[in-house]
């Protein structure tokens, strides 16, 4: 079996989804790497580097395409312009695996489903523990947290940490982490290294004891957050009354606060709105907003995905690709939580669609000419399919 690895083409994407290491992994498992030329330079892997693993690459995107069997990219028919050259370049029984945003982008798994493509979305990766290794979301997340505070303390006009100085003291900036997942955990303890006082919210109680384990004051609203929790640890949607209440509630703190990070995101719904116009004029200026929510529409008001506002001495960042921009160590994560999920798929070199294995099963996006995932079936009003046949030892 042949996996290919082309040049990624969405805008401002400097990832590749396979590192050389990883490579000669595969390798040794009995498969062939095929990369196009050029496809790590941006990432710091240079055309060499997979050679030096056996790797065979090829100049031209058709022909990687036309000779693979698997497809391993970051972001799959997300280039803009021309997102559907790569599709023409597809033939049916071909598989690919990468970040297909099935829910905000169900359109695209229609394309492929005619195209014939066996395709996999790693954002439906189920969170149980055997899963973890495969994880594309959180290592991608963890990246996110870590860079967002940086980005703040690049924007913001103070220092982040106590300083004693024969000027004078310097008092320490206040960070604000809203969500406590793995985006803002990371978040948590970044700012905390840097020496900020770090305060956090979640929805979800439980997770108090992870936020004042790495150094932050969890914050505490009275809000009955009874169901906020739902299945993988991931949190539910409120109702409007729930986030109303929320946000009159979270404004003091957002007041009194240098930065704030907000990651709060429901799993294929629009992410809540957590932070208004008016708690924004409540910031003092020179405070500085992260919103890592942005491409699922933002946790505050002001924000506009992939863009800088300035509002009344604030400024907002809605930043959309901040893994990229560690595009080193991105990929390097990102290689091996693939490489993870493509030996559970491929078996003596061959493919093994097992399709009792929730993780295979759940992940798989189209099959067989149809899409196969439920929900994203239903953003696409379809009926419910048949349910998909096993393909064992077969290329």
């Amino acid at each position: 079996m042949i996996v290919g690895v082309p040049v990624e083409t969405y805008p401002s994407e400097r990832r590749v989804a396979l590192v050389p290491s990883v490579a000669a992994d595969l390798a040794k498992a009995g498969l062939e790497v095929v990369v196009q030329q050029g496809a790590g330079e941006k990432a710091g892997f240079s055309d060499d580097s997979y050679q030096k693993v056996k790797a065979r690459l090829v100049p031209d995107r058709t022909q990687l395409f036309s000779s693979a069997d698997v497809i391993l990219q970051v972001n799959p028919l997300n280039a803009q312009p021309g997102a559907g050259d790569d599709l023409e370049l597809m033939r049916s029984g071909q598989i690919v695996l990468g970040l297909l945003n099935p829910f905000g982008a169900p359109q695209t798994a229609q394309k492929l489903a005619q195209r014939g493509v066996t395709a996999f979305a790693l954002e439906l990766l189920p969170r149980i523990g055997r899963a973890q290794s495969m994880d594309v979301l959180t290592s991608m997340a963890t990246i996110a947290g870590y860079k967002a505070v940086l980005v703040a303390a690049g924007e913001l006009n103070k220092f982040f940490p106590l300083m004693m100085t024969a000027a004078g003291t310097i008092r320490p900036s206040r960070v604000f982490v809203i969500g406590a997942g793995v985006a803002g955990l990371q978040a948590i303890a970044t700012a905390h290294r840097l020496g900020a006082l770090v305060q956090a919210y979640d929805v979800r109680p439980a997770v108090k004891e992870q936020v004042e384990s790495l150094g932050a004051k969890f914050v505490e609203l009275e809000l009955k957050t009874e169901g906020s929790e739902g299945s993988g640890g991931y949190a539910e949607v409120m109702d409007e009354e729930f986030y109303r209440r929320q946000r009159e509630m979270m404004a003091r703190v957002v007041a009194e606060s240098d930065v704030v990070i907000t990651t709060a995101a429901v799993v294929g719904r629009k992410a809540p709105m957590l932070i208004t116009e008016e708690a924004v004029q409540g910031m003092h200026p020179g405070s500085v907003i992260v919103d890592l929510a942005a491409e699922g529409g933002g946790n505050c008001e002001l924000t506009r995905p992939g863009e800088k506002v300035e509002y009344k001495g604030v400024t907002i960042l809605g930043p959309t690709d901040l893994p990229s921009t560690v595009a080193h160590h991105a990929s390097q994560m990102y290689a091996r939580n693939v490489a993870a999920f493509l030996h559970n798929l491929v078996k003596d070199g061959q493919l093994d669609l097992n399709l009792e294995d929730e993780v295979i099963r759940d992940t798989l996006l189209t099959h067989q000419g149809e899409v196969v995932h439920p929900q994203v079936r239903e953003l696409l009003d379809q009926p419910a399919a048949a349910p998909a046949n096993d393909e064992r030892k077969t290329t």
